[in-house]
């Protein structure tokens, strides 16, 4: 089998996938956020269509949202490493997302 671009590796978590250890961690870390009532409704792998002019041009898929309880603001995080935050079809599709759906910002979470 070929090894993957950026060297990741898929793990299972809760039943659920996730693209890497990193994503895996960070969802380790929400989950007990959640538990504490910092942050509720924790979904993951949200998608957001992006249209322009009714024609569908992409679709986005973050790794975690939720809600911080403290400022009852919507969070979208995007777990990266230095080399995928500059890939310039994300950094686009982050811009896109960003644009269409203000005032949401997607929040790098580096590993």
């Amino acid at each position: 089998m070929k090894p993957r671009k950026y060297r990741n590796q898929p793990v299972v978590v809760d039943n659920l996938r996730f693209d890497s250890k990193a994503e895996a961690k960070r969802y380790g870390e929400l989950t007990l956020l959640q538990k504490a009532g910092e942050i509720s409704r924790l979904e993951v792998q949200p998608k957001y269509v992006i249209k322009i002019a009714g024609k569908l041009v992409c679709t986005y898929k973050g790794d975690f949202r939720y809600l911080d309880t403290r400022t009852s603001q919507w969070t979208l995080e995007d777990v990266k490493s230095p080399a995928t935050a500059k890939n310039p079809t994300y950094r686009l599709k982050k811009k896109l997302v960003e644009a269409l759906y203000a005032p949401l910002k997607i929040v790098e979470v580096m590993k």
